[in-house]
């Protein structure tokens, strides 16, 4: 009998993912190498009795001091209408300038960003201080001068990874511009979208890059992009093109006249101007990511300036133990949150080297990524387990052929199996690399738990205890704390703010309340914030020694390679389809990409030609969404397994997908359909070879929990 069924019998009642009971075989503790703690930032344990909630919120001021502010604050933390907290107010700074100017003064010939083409034949491009702050500076003039922008407006970047981008993020900085970076992989459809919402009246693309060998045709999107957004009444005046390949176009639409320009014809005319930094208040908000919910709309995180850059310069100090002189690649997509936190505000902020690479992982093949540590000398590495294990798998003995070393390592994304782990340790890490399993989302700006590496040991699928000034408890459904050791998972908040929280959802501040904090708070009128706690949306448990385990998400959104989707993006997509009538998507166990989406379909009456519905099914959700979002099987049904009160059971169609026990369908309304579903789509991916291997306890768990949540 599996833990769940042995929980529940023992509960007599259908229990909830917060209080399945959970069995994990703690792993070993490995300890970090004495050379690496003599030149950690943090090596003195004493520094979680300064972060302890006893020096609460006066903590930050650590990490605040990290920047050069115009005016210092005099509230460290306002919690006077909760849940909207405002951090260092009175404070006034900017982000460009402590991004770029402070460091351009002191070592201007210093490279501050690297950017590596995929490619292998073109150039790699170092950008000095020097340089970036000349290319920052015209790039703000043309904002402000050509396109009339000022502080407070927003605009929308749907870029891919070229050093155009941290620039035009950092010009927008400068001015005090808010700035909506969508993912270059996610649709023109799903760009408009967020144009819309954000009240964006510039878009800036680019004509074409790199993916796979594969030149594509980005400014198709832009198109796509301002169609979308007009539908829902956004007006969009002016459209930057930058081009990859200078001086040539290669896209298959033409430019619009009088509303597309490309960068390069337009910037001469700014050429050697510098713009003054706007000095704006620490509350203004610095940039808005779009994350995926479990509503159609996805909800447009805003991120504080001085809060969020304070937050996430102090982390990359002591969590990535960046300093300086190294050379600190993160291999991820400056269109996620890690890519803003981490590749280029953190990093930037503290004055040191980035990496920023263009194309795929393992493009040509799976030793890429070791050439290029080696040729750059790279001693900091941070990725995805989603990367990791497609290296693995690609290439197992390659890193050893490269002459790189690694003296910390970053995993990010989605929580990372200790088999996993221990290849990225020993080989990646050649056995001498301290490893730092990060977990956090879009919504908090930078990290809540991880192991601090001069301090504490490392534990191979554990991220390790709350981060530092993080509280994080686990409660059970009814809001009691699950105490650690118990075996018992829950779901994870943290108790207390933090700099890095958004502040609230681009526009829909009553969501905010009710998506984080409803849940848990047991006063809307109380102003302390104790009776605040955040949730975090991941399920978790909590071993004695306090090391977090994250068992993922409690709400309905499948985790592809690190990307977050919404399945009611996803279904939404899906019923564009004229002819279909449900649509339900569930995620299946993947070994490269972590989860990939199925997505089952039921047709309207007199429908026929089930192959064609399929592909228009695929096709809506790559045009909608993006091609990270393509389903590896539709499957058209007669119908869904529901509820009585019509709700469909999507862990029954999840389980048949995964190969895995549907449970209990006795409640079912039409339980009967399940066995001619599971017949159907169990024979016919047995016949293509897609058998998932033998699932975890904690997989099982997460299939038998998923949809369940409201």
């Amino acid at each position: 009998m599996t833990s769940t069924e042995t929980s529940a019998e023992h509960m007599g009642t259908t229990l909830s993912e917060a209080q399945i009971a959970v069995h994990w075989r703690e792993e070993e503790y490995l300890y970090p190498p004495a050379r690496f703690v003599a030149q950690a930032n943090s090596a003195d344990p004493d520094i979680y009795h300064r972060f302890s909630e006893d020096n609460f919120p006066e903590c930050f001021r650590d990490y605040a001091d990290l920047l050069d502010w115009d005016r210092y604050w005099h509230t460290t933390l306002d919690s006077s209408d909760p849940p909207f907290w405002k951090w260092f107010v009175g404070g006034r700074l900017n982000a460009s300038y402590n991004c770029v100017d402070r460091h351009m003064k002191k070592t201007p010939n210093k490279a501050a960003i690297i950017w590596v083409p995929e490619p292998e034949g073109q150039l790699t491009e170092a950008i000095t201080y020097r340089e970036l702050y000349r290319r920052v500076n015209e790039m703000a003039a043309l904002l402000r001068d050509f396109c009339g922008l000022q502080a407070g407006d927003r605009v929308t970047l749907h870029m891919p990874m070229v050093p155009e981008l941290p620039v035009v993020m950092l010009a927008c900085a400068r001015l005090g511009v808010v700035h909506s970076e969508v993912f270059a992989g996610f649709s023109g459809t799903a760009c408009g979208g967020r144009i819309a919402d954000s009240g964006s009246r510039v878009l800036i693309t680019m004509d074409s890059y790199y993916r796979d060998g594969k030149l594509l045709d980005h400014k198709v999107k832009a198109d796509e992009a301002l169609e979308a957004a007009g539908k829902e009444g956004a007006q969009v005046s002016k459209v930057l093109v930058f081009r990859r390949h200078p001086g040539e176009y290669r896209s298959a639409n033409p430019m619009v006249e009088g509303r597309d320009f490309f960068v390069d014809e337009v910037i001469g005319r700014y050429a050697g101007q510098t713009v003054e930094p706007v000095s704006m208040p620490a509350e203004a908000p610095l940039f808005l990511m779009y994350t995926s919910g479990t509503t159609g709309r996805p909800k447009g995180a805003q991120h504080s300036t001085g809060g969020y850059l304070s937050y996430v310069a102090g982390t990359s100090k002591h969590y990535l133990d960046i300093h300086p002189d190294d050379t600190y690649w993160c291999f991820a997509d400056i269109g996620w949150i890690t890519g803003h936190s981490y590749i280029v505000y953190g990093p930037l902020a503290l004055g040191t080297t980035t990496v920023v690479y263009e194309g795929a992982p393992a493009y040509p093949d799976a030793g890429r990524p070791w050439r290029i540590a080696e040729r750059l000398g790279v001693n900091i590495f941070h990725t995805a387990p989603t990367t990791i294990r497609m290296l693995r798998k690609a290439g197992p003995d390659l890193p050893a052929k490269y002459d790189f070393r690694f003296k910390l390592m970053v995993t990010v994304g989605e929580p990372i199996e200790p088999e996993v782990w221990r290849w990225y340790h020993q080989v990646v890490g050649k056995g001498d690399a301290v490893v730092v399993d990060t977990w956090w989302m879009t919504e908090t700006g930078g990290f809540l738990g991880a192991t601090l590496p001069g301090v504490k040991p490392m534990k191979p699928g554990s991220c390790g205890p709350g981060a530092l000034g993080i509280y994080p408890v686990i409660y059970d459904e009814e809001g009691k704390v699950i105490d650690p050791g118990s075996g018992r998972a829950g779901n994870i908040c943290i108790r207390n703010p933090w700099p890095g929280i958004m502040q609230t959802i681009w526009g829909q501040p009553e969501r905010f309340v009710q998506t984080y904090y409803a849940k848990y708070n047991q006063d809307r009128a109380s102003k302390d914030w104790r009776d605040w706690p955040f949730l975090c949306g991941d399920g978790a448990v909590q071993a004695l020694d306090g090391y977090y385990r994250i068992l993922g998400r409690i709400d309905d959104v499948i985790n592809v390679s690190g990307h977050r989707l919404g399945t009611k993006e996803l279904e939404s997509a899906v019923l564009t389809v004229p002819e279909v009538a449900e649509a339900a998507a569930v995620p299946v166990v993947d070994e490269l990409r972590g989860r990939v989406v199925e997505m089952y379909i039921s047709l309207k009456p007199g429908v026929t030609g089930p192959s064609e519905v399929e592909e228009k099914a695929k096709a809506a959700i790559e045009t909608q969404i993006g091609k990270v979002a393509r389903p590896r099987n539709v499957w058209v049904v007669p119908d869904m397994p529901k509820t009585r009160s019509g709700k469909i059971m999507r862990r029954v169609i999840a389980s048949i997908s995964n190969f895995a026990d549907v449970g209990d369908i006795s409640t079912l309304a039409n339980p009967d359909v399940v066995e001619g579903i599971r017949h159907q789509v169990q024979s016919r991916k047995l016949q293509r070879n897609e058998v998932p291997r033998q699932l975890t306890q904690k997989e099982l768990e997460e299939i038998r929990s998923y949809g369940t949540a409201e």
